[in-house]
């Protein structure tokens, strides 16, 4: 008899989701500094238009939990992502909830009960 303890197997799943989509919104940033620099990482090339210049650590929650984001620096152009917005710390999902929850007349302890989990 095989027994399954179902907190554990749902917290370690719900981390390699939030890893899985840390690393493919990682890679997503990267390409779009690359797509600006006109050039991949250390890529010796005359069209290159700015050069990476190390990055940034910045969090962003989503459903998937608290991601770990390393946003790539530029010298010579601007970094501006589509994939994440500049001063964003939450997915746009999370605030949508909680404007339904409130409108709905959930109260602030509920909303925090739910959020525990």
């Amino acid at each position: 008899m095989i027994q399954i303890d179902q907190n554990l197997l749902e917290t370690r799943l719900d981390r390699l989701i939030a890893e899985k989509v840390a690393e493919l919104l990682n890679a997503m940033l990267d390409a779009e500094a690359d797509e600006i620099a006109n050039a991949a990482k250390y890529e010796r090339t005359g069209e290159r238009k700015a050069y990476r210049a190390g990055h940034y650590d910045r969090s962003l929650t989503a459903k998937a939990g608290r991601l770990a984001l390393k946003v790539p620096k530029l010298k010579g152009a601007v970094f501006e992502s589509a994939v994440i917005e500049r001063y964003r710390r939450r997915e746009e999902s999370v605030e949508e909830a909680l404007i339904d929850m409130y409108l709905a007349g959930v109260s602030t302890r509920q909303v925090d009960d739910i959020s525990q989990l």
